[in-house]
């Protein structure tokens, strides 16, 4: 046997703790699939199998508010998780937008302009990153509810995102808008471009990938949020993690409509995250062209 053949032999320990890990990161995801079609009493039961008759009974339950015909097992439609799926929709997708927006704007004047207090700033930026959330949980609360009045509001949960993610966003941006010549923006501004022209068709076609990158982190973090918007919101307010929450009583448990719920609260992330990060690869793609 020659020592080639010796030394690419993979010991078979390699490929259990492969099998372990995969298990371990994808048995809970096939676990609460499986269940989101079964009946809530083929969950709990003590003979329950791999075996079962499988049912869209608990997506039905879950989305009856946008199905065009009504479930037969269902006496009354609960727009509850329709109105939190909606809620989350418009709380991840504005708070993403506007933390882009201002984080971009942040992120080139720290870099292209000089003031007093520019590094200064910049690492603030960092360091309220840092904070936890939970200890920015009762003095938010505390303005929110007496001050602004915006507790239970949609709008409180998004000026909250907004400012927790900002610093991040400035953060990671900032190392994008620096690989941009300067001489690019010069030489727009000579062929007569004014300075939100050179920012909105010069640098940001340039940073696709960071913006892409930002917006994904952004909106993950914004979607699957339970602290803040736990205590921010009312009934007319909650988004799904909340809703998946307090959906669980001491009486009463529908582990389907829960494990269906889940199942649809990991769609729009995968979505969002899919079309985002084809702005990464096309920009990169486009850099490497290019150089």
């Amino acid at each position: 046997m020659s020592q080639g053949h010796i030394e690419n032999r993979t010991n078979p320990a390699f490929y259990v703790l492969l099998i372990c890990l995969v298990v371990m990161s994808a048995g809970p995801i096939v676990l609460m699939l499986a269940n989101s079609f079964k009946l809530n009493v083929d969950i709990t039961s003590p003979t329950a199998s791999l075996f079962f008759m499988p049912t869209l009974q608990n997506y039905e339950t879950a989305l009856c508010e946008f199905l065009p015909y009504d479930p037969e097992h269902l006496r009354r439609c609960d727009p509850t998780f329709g109105r939190a799926l909606v809620n989350s929709l418009i709380i991840s997708l504005v708070s993403t937008a506007l933390t882009l927006v201002l984080g971009c704007m942040a992120a080139y004047a720290i870099v292209r302009f000089r003031f007093m207090g520019r590094d200064a700033a910049s690492f603030t930026t960092l360091i309220m990153r840092m904070v936890p959330p939970a200890v920015l949980l009762v003095p938010v609360f505390g303005i929110w509810n007496e001050q602004f009045g915006l507790d239970g509001t949609r709008s409180g949960i998004i000026l909250v995102y907004v400012a927790m993610n900002l610093p991040f966003v400035i953060w990671i941006l900032q190392s994008f808008i620096v690989q941009v010549p300067i001489q690019l923006e010069e030489a727009a501004r000579i062929d007569g471009a004014g300075p939100f022209r050179v920012f909105f068709l010069v640098v940001l076609p340039l940073i696709k990938p960071g913006l892409a990158a930002a917006a994904i982190f952004t909106f993950r973090v914004a979607w699957n949020e339970f602290l803040l918007a736990n205590a921010l919101s009312d009934r007319n307010s909650r988004t799904v993690p909340v809703t998946i929450v307090n959906s669980i009583t001491e009486y009463n448990i529908d582990w389907g409509v829960i494990m269906a719920t889940g199942m649809l609260l990991a769609i729009p992330p995968i979505l969002f995250t899919f079309f985002a990060s084809r702005q990464i690869i096309t920009g990169m793609t486009a850099g490497a062209v290019k150089g």
